[in-house]
């Protein structure tokens, strides 16, 4: 897809320059102390403050108790943000992923201290009540970079927060106000969970609003109870997000209302309840659904009207009931590496898909109780009263490979699953192969009677011993319990994972103009 050819964070940048316009050098601002060698700024905002298009802000190995929020108030009335960024094409980079830490908690608290007391909520709003924080936020600005750095403990309060780094293009308008972005060597983590109903970390690396083109690579996020990674509100998104390892989150990824060009590649989720789920929904991320048909009906990177597309993943073991988990994700179903619900023509390719008790591939519809917000009008949804429903169809799922699925045992547990009306064009299921032999499926034989894409089907209906499985996976109408054919592990207390050291750049000098950290 010649939108999402992103080469280096430095080359999108540098193609951003204003036409005419005679542009100063670029400047680096130095945060933090570096092999002795004081930099130019103690704080990570003040020095993005004084940054203008162009510049780079090194930072060094610290941690660094982020206070932006205090000094400027969250875009749109949200919560603010540690670090928050309205001016574009600036880097943001740290000289050592795993001991540069923009951090939540506390000031005189340990590094992303685990202890309930250390915990910073925010300013205050009108009735006394903390707003909530963000990590780093880039708000509606292109070109941002933001690199080889650890997040962590910023947590939601009255106006939302929640998000560790956040690239947002207008949360809650349903505008897209976001352009290119990238974000490589990142992690992103809480090392404390208060309760499902308490303030909390919600996402760990969260894109909205974007039209891109974005990249997000080589990054790290868990022990969120939302999601890991999020991608949504943007009906186009042009955004690619690979080499992610996601874990001990209520989902590993999520999408709401995302599609068009968009591509989630060669990563791993595990541990998590669900691997990887997408849907529509009627909130505030409209505009609803979504779809990843290709726009202005161009032809999708497997030649197919589809471009959104989940493939060479690795998707194993997201059996875990034991993770953060609060609203709507708490509805996960736990053991299914991938959940379309729904969402219509996505493409699900060449993932392997490992120990998942319940299911491999499951696609389901998505009734939104409601009630919406007033920027949410049900698109591409069927109205019934307060609730919204979408149905899910027009998916091709192809050449993935299973192994040791469905193991729960419940009926209809195993490598497929397709609960969805009668739609032109319907799912189709084909050329998906399974170690032990020929893929298991509900209803029966999925890739004799769906083999076929671009034409009309349908899958179980919402009578079916698979909608009363999913409905008693997910919980959604009330407890299900524990019963001879209907057994789901269910939480028996919530466990997080300790952050792992990861992989940084090689050369965090590389590309920087010269300075005295890097000569």
């Amino acid at each position: 897809m010649r939108a999402l050819r992103i080469v280096a964070a430095a080359g999108l940048v540098a193609g951003l320059a204003v036409p005419g316009a005679v542009r100063a050098a670029p400047r680096v601002l130095r945060v933090g102390t570096f092999r002795g060698k004081a930099g130019d700024f103690t704080t990570v905002q003040d020095a993005v403050d004084a940054a203008q298009p162009g510049d780079w802000i090194l930072i060094a190995p610290g941690d660094y108790k982020e206070r932006g929020d205090y000094t400027h108030p969250g875009p749109n009335g949200e919560a603010g943000a540690g670090v928050l960024i309205r001016t574009p094409r600036i880097h943001l980079r740290g000289l050592d992923r795993n001991r540069v830490l923009i951090d939540g908690t506390r000031p005189g608290s340990a590094p992303c201290d685990s202890a309930a007391a250390a915990q910073v909520l925010g300013p205050v709003d009108e009735g006394g009540r903390p707003k909530g924080r963000n990590g780093i936020e880039v708000f509606e600005v292109d070109g941002v970079t933001i690199e080889n750095l650890t997040a962590c403990n910023f947590l939601t309060g009255a106006a939302g927060g929640g998000n560790q780094i956040w690239f947002n293009g207008g949360d809650g308008t349903g505008t897209v106000n976001l352009g290119a972005f990238y974000g490589a060597y990142l992690s992103a983590t809480a090392t404390v969970f208060l309760g499902a109903d308490a303030p909390g970390a919600e996402y760990g690396i969260f894109v909205s609003n974007t039209r891109g083109p974005g990249l997000i690579e080589h990054t790290y996020a868990s022990n969120m109870r939302d999601a890991s990674y999020y991608v949504g509100a943007c009906p186009d998104c042009n955004t690619r997000l690979r080499g992610a390892h996601a874990e001990n989150s209520a989902l590993g990824y999520s999408g709401t209302n995302s599609g068009g060009h968009l591509i989630v590649e060669k990563s791993e989720w595990d541990e998590n309840a669900t691997g990887i789920s997408t849907n529509s929904q009627n909130n505030d991320d409209a505009p609803s659904p979504q779809d990843g048909v290709c726009p202005d009906g161009r032809t999708g990177p497997l030649g197919t009207r589809s471009c959104t597309v989940f493939r060479r993943n690795y998707i194993h073991d997201n059996n875990n009931p034991d993770v953060p988990r609060s609203g709507t994700a708490g509805l996960a179903p736990v053991g299914t590496g991938i959940v379309l619900a729904g969402g219509r023509d996505d493409t699900v390719f060449a993932n392997r898909i490992a120990n998942q008790g319940a299911w491999g591939v499951l696609v389901v519809p998505y009734p939104d109780p409601g009630p919406p917000p007033p920027v949410a009008h049900c698109q591409g949804g069927l109205p019934s009263g307060m609730a919204c429903y979408y149905d899910s169809w027009g998916h091709d799922v192809a050449r993935n490979h299973f192994a040791h699925v469905g193991f729960f045992g419940n009926p209809t547990n195993g490598d497929l699953g397709d609960l969805s009306g009668q739609h032109d064009p319907g799912n189709c299921w084909h050329a998906n192969r399974d170690r032990a032999g020929a893929p298991s499926s509900a209803p029966a034989d999925l890739q004799k009677t769906h083999a076929r894409c671009g034409v009309p089907n349908a899958g179980d209906s919402i009578t079916s011993d698979l909608a009363d499985q999913v409905i008693c996976a997910t919980e959604v109408f009330g407890p299900c319990p524990d019963r001879p054919g209907h057994h789901y592990p269910r939480t028996t207390q919530v466990r997080l994972k300790p952050l792992p050291m990861e992989k940084g750049m090689r050369n965090p000098c590389k590309g920087v103009p010269r300075n005295p950290w890097c000569p």
